[in-house]
């Protein structure tokens, strides 16, 4: 099948294949919503490109290959998928895709998708000749982090010194490609290459199929953007351990004081407040210095700006990664202090709390006390109740305020007016 046509596509973009000539400028001029470039229709010759739907090659028919061709069609492309398999393959697929075998996938189209993993790329080596000028895009990812000594799109290169190499679409799940409009998952698409044309074409092509694209520059940043996905939660691992460490030791000092101490000297066991009481008490303590910690570190910059006499010296790396750690330690704030919350609510619930409870109306009622009203303690409990609930509302204040999507919507003094 030669060609493919989309009934009903709202878009008409236009990429046509460079047919004897390998330039990029060619393919950039028509790389355009109906063939125009800044107003004026461009061809081969000086004709107009005629309004036509672009051709998009896939090597591979995995699951991400599967997807993509989908995400495509959707969008208005034609799609032809190369394989190993083709008839095998073609099972798979729409019948408006053409999947046939690789030499024939990669005549089509001068936007190569590159569907394989690092270990099958010997298989490029037959197709060197066809590749050259082409722009061919590297989706792949390794299984851990700098498995190998270069990056997988960096190698690529190497091996297709002809070929013009993008990396992209590595960081978007084969789930959230086939999602029109994808509600959980993140639809930024990171793109470097070491070619600025080719990169324009592929953030153009991934505005289409409505992803944000980001430029990272050069491709020696595909080894940066290819761990992104192997990362868990890179941000989070400092202030993470911060806050487990504080946990420890407030806990091992609450156990030592509350639970040793009286043990040791006076022979009382109160080890059954260990899994809630001791807990509960260790929870505002590690809150409130995770919040201190977040204006910490701004007064610390303060303070070295003040010592340098200048705004423009480098803060030292560890103050760097401590100014940028400032969001997580907040949310992690707020999250011990809301867990802290639901400990308190559950305090009256306890059996521990009722048996104590009966001792003390035994006690009040031996000692023939009718009223152990005491105003001052109740004053204080209330006091203390108040202030952790707007202390609660300021610290929830502060974490939604943090949220990106709220974040976006505040302009930089509104949101410096609410965070500091």
């Amino acid at each position: 099948m030669d060609s493919i046509s989309m009934m009903g596509s709202s878009r008409s973009p236009v990429f046509l294949t460079a047919s004897s000539s390998h330039h990029l400028h060619h393919a950039q001029a028509c790389f355009l919503p109906n063939g125009m470039k800044n107003g004026v229709g461009v061809g081969d010759a000086g004709t107009a490109c005629l309004p036509a739907q672009p051709t998009v090659a896939i090597l591979g028919s995995g699951d991400f290959s599967k997807c993509l061709t989908i995400r495509l069609l959707r969008c208005g492309f034609r799609v032809v998928v190369g394989s190993r398999h083709p008839k095998l393959a073609a099972q798979s697929f729409p019948h408006v895709v053409d999947v046939t075998h690789h030499e024939d996938a990669v005549g089509k189209a001068s936007i190569v998708f590159l569907a394989i993993r690092r270990e099958h790329y010997s298989v490029l080596w037959d197709l060197k000749h066809l590749l050259e000028g082409k722009i061919l895009v590297d989706v792949s990812n390794n299984r851990r982090v700098d498995q190998y000594p270069e990056s997988n799109a960096e190698y690529l290169a190497s091996l297709l010194p002809d070929s013009i190499v993008v990396k992209s679409f590595n960081v978007i799940s084969a789930w959230a490609m086939q999602q029109s409009c994808p509600k959980d998952a993140s639809t930024q698409v990171f793109i470097c290459g070491d070619s600025v044309e080719a990169r324009q074409h592929i953030m153009e092509l991934a505005r289409q199929l409505n992803f944000q694209p980001v430029d990272m520059g050069a491709l020696s940043s595909s080894r940066e953007i290819e761990n992104m996905p192997i990362q868990l939660f890179p941000g989070w691992k400092g202030p993470v351990l911060a806050a487990v460490a504080l946990s420890i030791f407030f806990f091992a000092y609450s156990f030592v004081r509350d639970i040793i101490h009286p043990y040791m000297k006076y022979k009382q066991s109160d080890f059954y407040k260990i899994p809630i009481e001791m807990v509960n008490r260790t929870l505002p303590t590690v809150a409130i210095t995770l919040l201190a910690l977040v204006y910490l570190a701004g007064q610390l910059a303060a303070a070295h700006q003040l010592y340098y006499g200048t705004k423009y010296r480098h803060f030292p790396h560890w103050l760097e990664g401590w100014l940028q750690s400032r969001k997580q330690l907040g949310l992690l704030s707020f999250f011990l202090a809301a867990v802290h919350v639901l400990y308190s609510l559950c305090l009256p619930m306890r059996r521990s709390e009722r048996y104590l409870l009966l001792n003390t109306a035994y006690q009040q009622i031996h000692a023939n006390v009718e009223n152990a009203w005491n105003e001052e303690e109740v004053w204080r409990v209330e006091m203390y109740v108040s202030f952790g609930i707007m202390s609660l509302g300021l610290l929830s204040l502060l974490a939604i305020t943090s949220i990106p999507s709220v974040h976006s919507t505040l302009n930089w003094r509104e949101f410096s007016f609410i965070q500091v």
